[in-house]
């Protein structure tokens, strides 16, 4: 693969890569799905620099390493046509466009004194956060159960990984990671391999706050998440709003809408988290630390992505990690839901339900829409939340 991806080098300039990957960032709402269909549209279909088969191995490895998957296709898809450089340039054409724009959002949500309008249409659109992040983790269950070796144990991840994220907080991604464990020791179970596995070691999450802190949670969210991008809401929640104070839980609903009505990957919340840390150096900081890893697996592991898919050790790890996510996802919406400071915003949030599960619109639909009525209630001079 490595040569094949030498001689597409020679093939696609830097200039291009810049333009047409710049160009999903500049328009990709929708979180993933939308990313990969505009990648496939790009890379198998319009251009055909990769074969159809190819891209769909590529999609299945990806999903295996922990990190916002779709970010890490938009890299390798780039690395696959431009080599190292051409990475580089994709993946960050690919993010700073939705960057730019989260940041000069967070600057106006979280001012000191923004206008009611602004405060009304944050407060809409987080109202309905609870409902996506329900519908983002039921939408992974169908595939997730489908895959897994034993139905009751993954039933038992979800229920642990649910459990975590409404009780434990900063600490679920210990569950995911134990969870990931125990499937692959039972998987490795009587083998000579079992011997090579090591221990999962515990994590020393710094407590003093400041930019150390700040980079710990970015690092969880760029590495030590499983399971599709809402899994950060768990992995920032609790150490963003009630560790280190960076952010109320109104706030944290604000950056949370914003992360998905902005296009670009999901995980681009954590640049919210990082401004109400430190400003825009911190949401600099943040983003960096956030995406680090995916730059580090494709450019360190492209090569090596056909024997991820049929590795067993990485397979089986995800069969245990996976659906804790998804539990996590699911159990992030009963503190979401909590934390609704107006009774208007319990209605909206029916609203948010009804269109998602219901009507089926989008979730950028939804919560723009959402936001929309906030702004129309707060100029009718209705309470919000503070």
């Amino acid at each position: 693969m490595e040569a094949d991806a030498a001689s597409a080098a020679d093939r696609v300039s830097r200039w291009t890569i810049l333009r047409e990957w710049g160009r999903i960032g500049c328009v990709g709402f929708g979180g993933p799905p939308a990313h990969i269909a505009l990648l496939r549209k790009l890379c198998v279909d319009r251009r055909r620099w990769l074969e159809a088969n190819e891209f769909e191995d590529a999609i299945a490895a990806c999903n295996l390493l922990p990190g916002p998957a779709s970010t890490q296709l938009a890299i390798f898809t780039a690395w696959r046509v431009g080599g190292a450089l051409g990475a580089l340039v994709g993946g960050l054409a690919f993010i700073i466009p939705g960057l730019v724009v989260i940041v000069g959002l967070a600057a106006a949500f979280l001012a000191g004194s923004p206008p009611d309008w602004v405060r009304g249409a944050a407060a809409g659109a987080g109202a309905g956060v609870a409902a996506v992040a329900v519908h983002a983790g039921l939408g992974l269950v169908p595939s997730s159960h489908a895959r897994a070796a034993s139905g009751a144990r993954w039933i038992a991840y979800a229920v642990a990984g649910a459990l975590a994220s409404t009780l434990v907080g900063p600490w679920v991604v210990l569950v995911l990671l134990a969870c990931g464990g125990i499937e692959v020791a039972l998987g490795l179970r009587g083998t000579p391999a079992l011997s090579v596995v090591a221990p999962i070691a515990a994590i020393a999450v710094p407590v003093a706050g400041g930019i150390g802190a700040l980079a710990w949670v970015a690092l969880k969210v760029g590495a030590l998440s499983y399971g599709g991008g809402f899994v950060i809401i768990p992995l920032m929640q609790h150490d963003a709003v009630s560790t280190f104070h960076w952010l109320t839980n109104t706030q944290f609903l604000n950056a949370v809408a914003l992360g998905q009505v902005t296009p670009g990957p999901i995980t681009l919340t954590v640049a919210v988290v990082g401004y109400g840390a430190a400003g825009v150096s911190g949401a600099l900081i943040a983003s960096a630390v956030a995406f680090a890893p995916s730059f580090a697996f494709v450019l360190g592991g492209a090569r090596h992505f056909d024997g991820l898919r049929s590795n067993a050790v990485a397979r089986s790890f995800f069969d245990g990690a996976g659906p804790a996510a998804i539990g996590a996802i699911l159990g992030a919406a009963l503190p979401l839901a909590l934390a609704l400071g107006t009774w208007w915003q319990f209605v909206l949030l029916g609203i948010a339900a009804a269109l998602l599960f219901l009507a089926r619109q989008s979730v950028v639909t939804t919560l723009v829409g959402l936001g929309v009525a906030g702004a129309v209630i707060a100029l009718v001079g209705a309470t919000l939340p503070s």
